[in-house]
């Protein structure tokens, strides 16, 4: 771990692989074998598990807890209480791990708001952002926003986080999207 890492005196980070500028709460613990990029932002009684991958610049805030095979790409944010699940078949007596647990991807600027649930299996595509609350059951489309359980697709959210109307252009930041695939990308 880099000196230039700050773990606060009440949190612990066990990681090897932590990228300078990152920080590291009270209460927070990030376990060994866990993959956090530069200036992360881990906030209190946040989990990392061992086989996480955070990328750079990522926000992990209060109680929000991220297990093996969770990849989450540069710039995400996930809100308070975020919960990621990696076992669609958890038994007690049956202790599963590595390539028994299913991958889930959040891309690169993606948000999941507060108490957002995310079952395994999962990709979150780029610049998504799921509404507190919500319980994603299936993958989600760049730029989707959706809410509710199980999440659906409600609207098309703009880089900068603002919700974008018919013409797909923000009122806000005037950047200009289209439609691609099964989401959007920035024309």
């Amino acid at each position: 771990m880099s000196e230039q890492v700050r773990v606060h005196p009440q949190g612990l980070c066990e990681s090897d692989d932590v990228g300078a500028g990152t920080r590291v709460w009270a209460f927070a613990h990030v376990l060994p074998g866990a993959r956090v990029g530069r200036d992360c932002n881990i906030c209190d009684g946040a989990f990392v598990e061992g086989g996480a991958v955070l990328g750079d610049n990522v926000t992990v805030k209060n109680g929000t807890l991220v297990f093996e095979r969770v990849t989450c790409e540069d710039d995400v944010f996930l809100g308070p209480n975020v919960l990621f699940t990696n076992d669609l078949r958890p038994r007690a007596a049956i202790k599963r791990g590595g390539d028994a647990l299913l991958p889930t991807t959040v891309r690169r600027g993606a948000t999941l708001g507060a108490g957002t649930v995310v079952v395994c299996g999962t990709e979150i595509g780029e610049h998504a952002f799921a509404a507190a609350g919500s319980v994603v059951t299936r993958s989600v489309p760049a730029h989707a926003f959706v809410a509710g359980n199980p999440a659906r697709v409600k609207g098309w959210v703009c880089v900068c986080g603002e919700r974008l109307g018919d013409s797909l252009v923000c009122a806000d930041c005037g950047t200009a999207h289209e439609r691609s695939g099964e989401g959007l990308r920035v024309r």
